[in-house]
């Protein structure tokens, strides 16, 4: 009988799929620099193999050879100078021989520059968003409904028959084969963070902040990982999925996006996307137990949840949803039909003035809202990431004009705000980083400049 149950045991490791599945060491990925993390870890690995032959080998060796049964007596000595300068040599050698390769290794790891493309990435409770910034395409990015209905309390059906349960989303992220991608994380809510293993590099999505991170896949096909940070009782149901494709089945796949392959880039790199009131309407329980129900899977009465079709959660074809439009120059703006002066419109701006005071307060919650992905709470900026210091900078303490212009037009990955800010809301945004961070300019912006330069 046991001989039977070994046989059979053998026979069940030696099966392909349990084979694939059954493995102690880690993965290659599909990338150069998975690839020398591999390698790293392989060095090592060996390296600790020879440590620990000769350590316990020395010591079985004199245990077995020296042991007080064959006649030997324990030596007696203090402060062997040959001893000390081994074990002080031996280990800074080895130390040299881990770190050169390690810290190359690092160096790459880090070195995010010269991209060939850019998409910004802001995890949301509990789904992602993508900006691809040089293609003008947005989209959302979540738990598939198989899995989604299948993971609910009661629903009666076999997580075992739904394809890749929990690792599946409606959405996947797309991108071409050999192309060097830059992503920049943020969150709008709580920390998460972005993971896919065989694409190699874990980096946090902080809200306020910006990480960077980038890969270059050698292979096309479906790559699958999830969110790393434990961000909430929905953590579990946000999942990554990342397809590799060649560059005509991208170019294709943009334009079926609405996107445009030539695009500069109007998407802000790092700024909160002008879609939040979708991404607030993607995670509602109304629309998916995901967001509303995530540890039970049901509505507040106990009764089952079914969701609707996975296009409702869509942004898209580098859209709007209804509802979540931004104002434009032509709609009335709260903050102007709130002063008092009896004018409406982002380019109407008013003619009665607006006291300081007033302006810093509203100007220090745009750019709460706004800027402080990119430019930091403090206006430090990140020079590194092509986005630069508010402190005693060159556009927030030169001209007015040249300033009030840029938040206007926008410049490089700084997108225009003429069509999506009020006249009252650039000019107190503007005066807010004159006097702020250090900043004492002692300008003060009226609606009416901004409407001027319109």
């Amino acid at each position: 009988m046991l001989s039977r149950w070994g046989l059979g045991a053998l026979g069940a490791l030696a099966m392909a799929p349990a084979h694939a599945e059954w493995t102690l060491n880690m993965g290659r990925g599909v990338t150069d620099l998975t690839d020398d993390v591999f390698g790293l870890h392989m060095l090592i690995f060996w390296i600790c193999v020879v440590i620990g032959i000769g350590v316990f080998g020395a010591m079985l060796y004199s245990v077995i050879m020296h042991r007080k049964a064959r006649g030997f007596e324990a030596a007696h000595f203090h402060e062997s100078t040959v001893v000390e300068i081994a074990w002080t040599v031996v280990p800074f050698i080895i130390l040299i021989a881990v770190a050169i390769p390690a810290a190359g290794t690092l160096l790459q790891i880090e070195d995010s520059s010269d991209p060939d493309m850019t998409i910004r990435v802001t995890g949301y409770q509990w789904l992602w968003e993508y900006d691809y910034v040089d293609e003008d395409v947005s989209f959302f990015s979540r738990i598939d409904r198989e899995s989604d209905r299948a993971r609910q309390l009661g629903s009666g059906i076999d997580p075992a028959s739904v394809e890749h349960y929990l690792r599946n989303v409606d959405n996947p992220m797309v991108v071409p084969v050999d192309t060097r991608v830059r992503l920049l994380l943020t969150s709008g809510d709580v920390i998460h963070s972005w993971w896919v293993p065989e694409l190699g590099g874990k980096k946090d999505a902080i809200p306020g902040y910006i990480n960077d991170m980038w890969f270059k896949a050698n292979e096309t096909g479906t790559y699958r990982g999830q969110c790393a940070e434990l961000c909430g009782r929905g953590h579990a149901f946000m999942p990554i999925v990342v397809k590799v494709v060649s560059q005509s089945e991208y170019d294709d796949w943009v334009a079926e996006q609405g996107g445009d392959a030539e695009s500069e880039g109007e998407l802000a790199t790092g700024q909160p996307s002008s879609g939040e009131v979708s991404a607030d309407e993607a995670t509602s329980s109304e629309e998916s137990p995901t967001a509303g129900n995530a540890t039970e899977g049901r509505t507040e009465d106990g009764r089952e949840d079914q969701p609707e079709e996975a296009e409702e959660s869509i942004v898209g074809s580098g859209e709007e949803d209804e509802g979540s439009e931004p104002a434009t120059g032509d709609e009335p703006s709260s903050e102007d039909t709130g002063s008092g002066d009896g004018s409406s419109g982002a380019s109407g701006g008013g003619s009665s003035e607006v006291s300081e005071d007033e302006l810093m307060s509203e100007g220090e919650t745009v750019y709460a809202n706004l800027c402080a992905a990119c430019h930091q709470p403090d206006g430090s900026g990140m020079p590194s990431a092509g986005f630069p210091a508010l402190k005693d900078g060159a556009i927030t303490t030169g001209p007015v004009e040249a300033h009030v212009a840029q938040v206007l037009n926008g410049k490089g990955a700084m997108p225009p705000y003429r069509g999506s800010l009020s006249d009252r809301e650039i000019a107190a945004v503007v005066t807010y980083e004159r006097n702020s961070f250090g900043n004492s300019t002692g300008d003060v912006i009226q609606p009416s400049q901004v409407a001027e330069q319109r």
